[in-house]
């Protein structure tokens, strides 16, 4: 049913939890699971004079978000792969999805609501407005 599961990160504790459904979906359908960090790109460039000091410190932190869940995906015998990008987080998922003909993204989402969900937006929520596929979104409890 599912040949590649895409799971984007951004390193929170949401993120971990999702993570734990991401493998077991990739386990029982036998498919490749693609771990994605989204360097937002309005950060990385927030700081006039110094914008590749801060993207590196940036890029660093995404490798901090997607190893541990690359290693622990391989400990679970899971085929996996990973990246890091910079750009709009939704945008760079859905575009991701797209280039890498994945079936199912599974991400976290924050559980905020009211003002919250409105002045930060959901990440989660666009991707699944905006995308085609299906989303599993998991809220930690």
């Amino acid at each position: 049913m599912y040949d590649r599961v895409l799971l984007p990160t951004d390193g929170s504790e949401a993120a971990e939890a999702a993570a734990e459904h991401a493998y077991s979906h990739a386990d029982r359908y036998d498919a490749e699971l693609h771990v994605l960090h989204v360097v937002p790109e309005n950060e990385s460039t927030s700081i006039v004079g110094r914008g590749n000091e801060r993207l590196d410190t940036l890029e660093a932190r995404g490798h901090d978000a997607v190893t541990p869940l690359v290693e622990d995906a391989t400990t679970r015998d899971l085929s996996v792969t990973s990246a890091i990008e910079v750009g709009t987080p939704y945008r760079k998922i859905l575009a991701y999805a797209d280039d890498h003909d994945i079936d199912l993204i599974v991400m976290s989402t924050h559980g905020r609501s009211g003002v919250g969900r409105v002045v930060m937006g959901s990440v989660t929520e666009r991707v699944i407005r905006v995308g085609e596929l299906p989303v599993v979104a998991v809220q930690r409890s």
